[in-house]
């Protein structure tokens, strides 16, 4: 209930600064769940894939800090994120989302860990999970603003889906690996070359 009216509030309100180009939609899996990995450049982003996956919710993993105070402990709760310590993630860090896959809920991960504009390795969190739970991965790309000065400036918001990578099953456990790190990569860096191509 709350995640529905926090997240059309907040369509409201970034929408007031440039509507959303949302393509490829179509290519999130109907059933089950499975891993959204996207761009990340700024916070804007993670609102902008929270409301444009909308009716699905996004379970957000989120830095374990943010739920240190009783208040955003509580918000963050109730918008479906849930802890991980990125210096040193334990089990858990596997452990809650495997557990939410399996109930056929949806992961929003940012593979890059951190909010850059540079290009950097994808961290294997996203693979790891996907691959583990036995679920599609989903490449993302974002491209518009990153804070509210870029939101004054009115860029234009755009999100891109790509086809999900799923895997041969007869593959070993590291051939996966390699094989999801290595599309992931690829194919998060076509669609923000081609987002960035039609701005």
């Amino acid at each position: 209930m709350l995640y529905s009216f926090a997240a059309n509030v907040i369509k409201v309100f970034l929408s007031l600064f440039g509507r959303i180009n949302i393509s490829h939609k179509e290519r999130l899996p109907k059933n089950g769940g499975y891993v959204i990995a996207c761009t990340h450049t700024g916070w804007v982003d993670i609102l902008w894939l929270g409301v444009a996956t909308m009716p699905t919710k996004l379970h957000f993993m989120a830095k374990k800090e943010l739920f240190e105070n009783g208040f955003t402990r509580w918000l963050l709760t109730n918008l479906k994120a849930f802890p991980v310590n990125r210096e040193n993630p334990g089990p858990s860090a596997i452990k809650i989302p495997k557990k939410l896959l399996k109930e056929g809920k949806v992961i929003g991960i940012f593979p890059s860990g951190t909010r850059t504009q540079e290009d950097v390795p994808l961290k294997r969190g996203a693979v790891t999970i996907a691959m583990t739970s036995d679920v599609p991965l989903v490449p993302a790309a974002y491209v518009g603003p990153n804070n509210f000065s870029d939101l004054k400036k009115r860029q234009k918001p755009m999100i891109m889906y790509g086809e999900p990578i799923i895997p041969d099953p007869e593959m070993s456990k590291k051939e996966k690996m390699a094989y999801l790190s290595s599309e992931l990569e690829k194919r998060t860096n076509a669609l923000k070359e081609e987002l960035q191509m039609s701005k």
